[in-house]
């Protein structure tokens, strides 16, 4: 196994290990005996929404190796910047009246950071190994 590849691997493996402490700080402040409420296990779906406009600005947007940018890019930038204020919001909104405890969005919100610094860590350590190319055609 060449040197690269290995660095591939545990790479992947640091990143899922922090997910995983991410994703179990969410259910802690849920599945708590104190919190016993599930409501902040909907962060889940911002997780999956966040990577989707960088995929896709990447997919669309031409090469931009001299530092350019593109307005596909800052809208989509735009759209990622939106989702996880909205997963930070959540569960803030959901303390704030009383759907969950305090205690609870503390935890979720610890998780939601652990989460999303895991997401950009994917997207700034593997920015070139794109392998799979998607054709229309």
């Amino acid at each position: 196994m060449c040197e690269a590849d290995k660095n591939t691997v545990c790479g992947l493996i640091v990143l899922a290990f922090s997910l995983s402490c991410g994703l179990t700080l969410v259910v802690l402040g849920c599945a708590l005996k104190p919190y016993g409420q599930w409501w902040p296990l909907f962060v889940l779906f911002f997780y999956v929404l966040c990577p989707v406009p960088t995929v896709i600005a990447r997919k669309y947007s031409p090469d931009l190796s001299g530092g350019a940018s593109s307005a596909l890019i800052e809208y989509c930038i735009f759209l990622t910047t939106g989702i996880v204020v909205s997963a930070y919001g959540l569960p803030l909104v959901l303390a704030h009246t009383g759907a969950i405890q305090w205690g609870a969005a503390g935890l979720t919100l610890a998780g939601n950071t652990v989460c999303f610094f895991t997401i950009l860590a994917y997207f700034v350590i593997f920015r070139g190994d794109d392998e799979f190319e998607f054709s229309v055609f």
